[in-house]
């Protein structure tokens, strides 16, 4: 049998494999109350090939790169659609502030204490740090999409982990110039944010007109019926949209979601029964993209690569959780006086920062680039992926109910 037919047998048998096993996973998270992405990540560490060895696919091949790359674009468009403009109009200053500022003051925060714990050259430690600094949206949206949190709450989360990203990405991608020699520039790195920024959104406003006219509009929704096929071809459109005009792929996709999900607003009414079927194939679609990413990434976890860095890596994750983000938070969104923030919720946001999917993929990318520290780099981030989803995504049920700030009907 010629290799090529192999691989791909191994291939179907992997992806059945998870599947299956992410399925089960799945019902024992909902019997058990806790955000499935938590269940999914131990169980990608068991049925990996540093336990079971059950599911083997290496995190730099092109099948995982694709899941990756589509299943967080598609997370991100999920999000994006669940939010509304009404909610985001009181809370706006808010996610712009945390979005940009918040991602230097805890950049910096854990940038000195990764050079004062693990003891590293500056630019080593603050190139961890912002790996670090920004929250994680594959991650966070199905969080809230299981855990119904109160809306403004929710809805500033998600979209301060939307839009954290790329700037996070771009803080990276500056320090890496100057960990491996090239110059930095302040007004350089502020204006390829702005840009990048600026050509994102505007890309998910255009494409998100575009597929609410192709699917919603009552003279020209000719591909009303397809609605579902539209969306999948519009979130790949906006993502390399976006990335090929060198601004950011997320933020469009994000965008997109906002656009479609608030397209009534805009005059475009979809029929009830197409609307229905669009939302229970992004519901499905959306829940065999996150299982696949998570159980992976569980899968890919190095313990050889962990263990000479684990102590460090949860002093520093320590440091991130209980010091960074609450400084983070109370900075940034206390003065604002327009969303007049109480204590529980300034409380609740502290707790959900979930590090995942665009930590380990900057991660990644170092260690193949081979950048100074890239195996410390690494190390930690999986060490605080570990550790975020594990004690904050499944405690944040309990600690919501605890705040008063879960939605009536979740008891």
């Amino acid at each position: 049998m010629s290799s090529s037919i192999e691989i791909a047998r191994h291939t179907l048998l992997s992806c059945g494999l998870v599947l299956a096993i992410g399925t089960v996973a799945a019902l024992f998270a909902q019997k058990v109350r806790i955000p499935d992405v938590a269940v999914f990540l131990i169980v990608g560490i068991l049925i990996g090939p540093h336990a079971l060895g059950l599911v083997n696919i290496a995190a730099d091949s092109a099948l995982n790169q694709i899941i990756l790359l589509f299943g967080a674009s598609y997370i991100l468009f999920d999000g994006g659609a669940t939010l509304r403009l009404a909610v985001l109009k009181q809370v706006w200053i808010t996610i712009a502030v945390i979005a940009t500022m918040g991602v230097l003051i805890t950049a910096t925060i854990t940038g000195l204490a990764a050079k004062f714990i693990l003891g590293v050259p500056a630019v080593v430690a603050f190139l961890l740090a912002a790996t670090l600094a920004s929250t994680d949206p594959a991650t966070l949206v199905p969080i809230f999409r299981q855990v119904r949190i109160r809306d403004r709450v929710a809805q500033t989360v998600m979209s301060e982990s939307a839009f954290n990203d790329a700037v996070g990405a771009i803080i990276t991608f500056s320090l890496l110039g100057m960990a491996t020699g090239s110059a930095f520039s302040f007004s350089a790195t502020l204006f390829e944010l702005v840009t990048h920024s600026a050509i994102g959104i505007v890309a998910g406003i255009m494409l998100g007109y575009l597929a609410a006219l192709l699917i919603a509009h009552e003279k020209w929704a000719f591909l009303a019926e397809y609605a579902p096929v539209v969306t999948v071809v519009a979130v790949i459109s906006a993502y390399f949209a976006a990335e090929g005009m060198h601004a950011s792929g997320f933020m469009a996709v994000f965008v997109f979601g906002i656009m479609l999900g608030n397209k009534e607003r805009f005059g475009f009414q979809m029929e009830p029964g197409e609307a229905q079927k669009l939302d229970e194939f992004v519901l499905t679609t959306a829940f065999i993209l996150r299982l696949f990413i998570f159980i992976l990434l569980g899968a890919q976890v190095n313990f050889a690569l962990m263990q000479q860095y684990w102590l460090g890596g949860v002093a520093v994750t320590l440091v991130l959780m209980f010091l960074a983000r609450p400084a983070t938070v109370f900075l940034c969104a206390l003065p604002d006086r327009r969303a007049r923030w109480s204590f529980a919720e300034l409380l609740f946001m502290c707790w959900t920062r979930e590090t995942g999917v665009i930590p380990a993929a900057l991660a990644g990318l170092m260690l193949g680039m081979k950048t100074p520290g890239a195996e410390m780099i690494a190390s930690v981030t999986f060490v605080a992926i570990l550790t975020t989803i594990l004690i904050q995504a499944s405690t944040t049920r309990w600690l919501a109910s605890k705040l008063g700030l879960l939605e009536a009907d979740q008891g």
